[in-house]
């Protein structure tokens, strides 16, 4: 079975086709700049990768080239579109209808739409995304949806609930929901199998889920009792260009000395904030190490600020959890970044973690970073979230 694996945005279209036998990645893409002026890259296994600017007025016409780069040319990989078994969509924000991933149908498109005012950059275009693979494949080819808040929701009320009026809550669903959910559940499964406890019971574990978008997750038993992203994922850490965590009063006060717009402020906490807000230099994390390193003050603090906020949450999360068993980085950072692993495993030597320096050195590839002797399992695991929505997808697909 080849299953179709879509992430779209308000202005792209990320893809990867996989074939389930062996969960073979045969092709990936991604349309950007959709409604704009359009860039189209391809990339096959067999070696294959080009990247053209192409007129994409909208996702149906970014699916067209899609279907044109799987099916014909060079970088073909399958001989006719019949052969795409089912599509699987990330969608980032389910609420707390959606613990699971499910198959698309009208009132799930429109529960997705009418969540839109929770993730407003996000779920408004996974219902485009849904449309226009329906308006390319027909609406005979299967589609599923996985939820990036599912995996989330096993989180007991306690750690959801916000100190505010319970009655936003009850109006307008405002908590904790969480996100990143697809990759903490990939990398959670595969450091379960690496501890010898496949499921998770009876294991205290943390996720850390470190890009330019980050938060950490705390398992108990398998499941997730707390994370740092909240109603949005503006919550958390200092990340790449959102500020994480900020005094309410901060913002309200900002708001009024600068006469902001919610507009205004939405952008400078999302878009202008975080490291590059920070550092001044750049959201990305090797152009931050690279103005550390020639004595940048301001790229300094913001490195400090942000391994000071990771260890103060994994700090807090092994208190929740009542220890911690095993710790696992991922994404960009968490994969690539050695250093950032070493500051944050040696702020945990009082509970007798040891880093083992020669293993910490990997990059981009699954490897256990704490000697024999230490009393807690730290893993690099590179994620893959797009495996973890083919799967659903080929489960939900194998019932009908």
């Amino acid at each position: 079975m080849k299953i179709l694996v879509i992430n779209a945005g308000s202005s792209s279209l990320k893809y990867q086709l996989i074939d389930m036998d062996g969960e073979i990645m045969l092709a990936k893409g991604n349309c950007e700049r959709i409604g704009i002026d359009g860039k189209f890259t391809h990339k096959t296994k067999g070696g294959y990768s080009s990247t053209v600017d192409v007129e994409m007025p909208d996702h149906t016409a970014a699916f067209e080239q899609v279907k044109h780069a799987l099916t014909e040319g060079e970088g073909k990989v399958i001989d006719d579109l019949s052969e795409v078994a089912a599509i699987g969509h990330r969608i980032v924000q389910g609420g707390s209808k959606y613990d699971h991933s499910v198959l698309v149908t009208e009132e799930v498109i429109q529960d997705i739409a009418d969540y839109a005012s929770l993730a407003p950059l996000h779920n408004a275009a996974h219902v485009q995304g849904i449309r226009a693979a329906i308006a390319a494949f027909g609406g005979q080819v299967p589609q599923v949806v996985v939820f990036d808040t599912a995996f989330h929701q096993t989180m007991p009320p306690k750690a959801y609930m916000f100190g505010i009026p319970y009655q936003y809550y009850e109006k307008y669903r405002v908590r904790r929901y969480g996100f990143h959910g697809t990759s903490h559940r990939y990398v959670s499964a595969r450091c379960f199998e690496l501890l010898g406890r496949p499921g998770g019971v009876g294991t205290k574990v943390i996720t850390c889920h470190l890009g330019n978008g980050s938060s950490l997750a705390a398992l108990s038993d398998g499941k997730v009792i707390d994370t740092t992203m909240g109603l949005t994922p503006l919550d958390g850490f200092i990340m790449g260009t959102r500020s994480g965590a900020v005094d309410p009063s901060a913002v309200l006060f900002l708001m009024e000395k600068e006469n902001l717009t919610p507009e205004q402020m939405n952008d400078i906490l999302n878009k202008k904030s975080g490291i590059l807000g920070i550092s001044g230099v750049s959201s990305d994390d090797r152009d931050l190490e690279r103005a550390r390193n020639e004595g940048n003050l301001r790229a300094q603090l913001a490195w400090e600020m942000r391994t000071y906020q990771i260890v103060k949450y994994v700090g807090s999360f092994i208190s929740a959890l009542g220890g911690v068993d095993a710790i696992v980085f991922t994404a960009g950072i968490g994969e690539n970044q050695p250093l950032v692993r070493s500051e944050v495993l040696k702020s945990l030597g009082y509970r007798g973690v040891k880093l083992d320096e020669e293993k910490n050195k990997v990059k981009g590839r699954e490897m256990e970073i704490t000697t024999m002797d230490s009393t807690v399992r730290a893993f690099v695991i590179p994620t893959n979230e797009e495996v973890v929505i083919a799967r659903d997808t080929k489960y939900i697909v194998d019932q009908l």
